[in-house]
C-alpha cells in the first residue's frame, strides 16, 4: 500500500517531501540548499550570516544549482531586513523564515508579494502571536533542538500548538529520519524541519575537522544546554570552549560580547547605532535582558571559529540532541530518500498491523 507524502506544507512551499532544510548559521550556502532542494526537501539560506552585499550572490547561486523553490532565512532587525525583503520579492523566492522580532508591516509586505512566511517559535503563545501577524505557516522547535531552544520537549509542544492552530505546523528538535516524519505527522504536524542532520551531510561546508566532532559525539549526554553564550539557553556540543566559558566570570563573559559585537558589527556592516537599536528593539520585545542583549552577539562569531575557521575546540558546535545517533555523513540525496523509504516503510508496517488485528477479530 503506498501513501502519499503530500500535506499542505508541501502544497505551500511546492516541494516534494514535507521535510524542510533549517538556515543554520555559517551553514546554509547555496550549495547545501541546492542540494536539499533537488533531493526533494526544502532549503533555507542563512540570510543571517551572509554577508549584505553578498546574499543577493547566494540567492542567484542557488538559482543556478537548482531549479526548485528554496527560501531565505533572516532576523527583521538586522539592518538589512529591507533589503532583504526586496531581495526575495525580486527574485520570486518561493518563503522566508525567521524567528526573533517580525514586524508586520514587512510580513505584510512579503504576503502582498506571495512569499510564504513561516516564523520558527519555541512556546505556544510564540505561535499564536506568530500566526496574529500573518504566518502562514509556523515551525514548532522543541527542547532537543540544536542552539537557542526551550524546555518543552517536541513530544509535548507539537500536540498543544496543532490542536490550536489553523495554519500547517512543522515540527523541529530530535529529527533525523522517516520514523521521525511519520511520529510527527502522526501529532497532527504537516512536516519536519531538521538542522543538524542537514549540518552532518556530504554537501555541508562545515570543515572536516568539526564535521568529525559532530560525528563523534557519541551521546545525547554529550549536547548540553548553555546559558553562557549570551544569557540565553543554547544546545551544543560540550568542547574545550565550552567548559572554559561555563567556569568563566560575568565580566569575562561581557568582554568577550564586546570583542564579539565589534567583530560582528564589521561583518555584517552595522553601524555602532543600529547595532544599539537592534539590541534596545530585542530588549524592548521582552525577548532578552539588557545583558542578554549586549552578550547576543557572541553567538554567531563563536560559532564562526568551528563552522568557518575549523577551530571545533576554540568556538561553539551548536547542535540538536539528535546529533549524538548519527555516526556517518550521507549526501542530501541519500538523506532525503532514505526519510521517504522509511517513512513509506513505517506507514505500510503500521497499516498492516491494524489490517492483521481486524483479521483475529473476524477470526473470533
Amino acid at each position: 500500500m503506498s501513501f502519499s507524502m503530500q500535506t499542505r506544507l508541501t502544497d505551500l512551499l511546492g516541494c516534494e517531501l514535507p521535510v524542510i532544510q533549517t538556515a543554520m548559521g555559517w551553514v546554509a550556502d547555496a550549495n547545501l540548499v541546492a542540494a536539499s532542494c533537488n533531493a526533494g526537501a526544502f532549503g533555507f539560506l542563512a540570510g543571517a550570516t551572509i554577508e549584505p552585499h553578498l546574499l543577493e550572490q547566494a540567492i542567484l547561486d542557488t538559482k543556478a544549482k537548482t531549479d526548485k523553490p528554496f527560501g531565505v532565512n533572516f532576523h527583521m532587525y538586522q539592518s538589512n531586513a529591507n533589503e532583504i525583503v526586496a531581495l526575495v520579492i525580486k527574485h520570486g523566492v518561493r518563503a522566508v523564515s525567521y524567528s526573533r522580532s517580525p514586524g508586520k508591516a514587512m510580513i505584510k509586505q512579503l504576503k502582498d508579494a506571495g512569499v510564504v512566511c513561516i516564523p520558527t517559535v519555541g512556546a505556544l503563545k510564540h505561535a499564536i502571536k506568530a500566526v496574529e501577524l500573518g504566518a502562514d505557516a509556523v515551525t514548532i522547535q522543541g527542547g532537543e533542538g540544536g542552539g537557542h531552544t526551550g524546555s518543552v520537549p517536541t513530544s509535548i509542544l507539537l500536540p498543544q500548538v496543532v490542536e490550536v492552530l489553523d495554519v500547517p505546523v512543522v515540527a523541529a528538535g530530535g529529527f533525523k529520519d522517516g520514523k521521525g516524519l511519520v511520529s510527527a505527522l502522526a501529532y497532527g504536524a504537516e512536516g519536519i524541519a531538521m538542522g543538524t542532520r542537514f549540518l552532518m551531510t556530504k554537501e555541508s561546508p562545515v570543515p572536516a575537522a568539526t564535521l568529525d566532532r559532530y560525528v563523534s559525539s557519541n551521546s545525547p549526554a554529550n549536547i548540553i544546554v548553555s546559558r553562557a553564550i549570551d544569557g540565553m539557553p543554547q544546545r551544543m556540543i560540550m568542547n574545550e570552549f565550552l567548559a572554559r566559558l561555563e567556569k568563566a566570570s560575568g565580566l569575562q563573559r561581557l568582554l568577550l560580547a564586546m570583542k564579539s559585537g565589534l567583530a560582528y558589527r564589521q561583518h555584517s556592516g552595522m553601524s555602532i547605532g543600529q547595532m544599539i537599536s537592534a539590541a534596545l528593539k530585542m530588549r524592548g520585545d521582552g525577548e532578552m535582558t539588557a545583558a542578554q542583549s549586549i552578550m547576543s552577539a557572541n553567538a554567531p562569531m563563536v560559532i564562526q571559529k568551528a563552522m568557518v575557521d575549523g577551530k571545533p575546540g576554540e568556538g561553539v558546535l551548536p547542535a540538536g540532541q539528535i546529533a549524538g545517533t548519527i555516526d556517518s555523513l550521507l549526501s542530501c540525496e541519500q538523506l532525503v530518500s532514505s526519510i521517504a523509504a522509511e517513512a513509506q516503510q513505517r506507514l505500510d508496517a503500521l497499516c498492516a498491523r491494524k489490517v492483521q488485528g481486524q483479521d483475529y477479530d473476524q477470526a473470533i
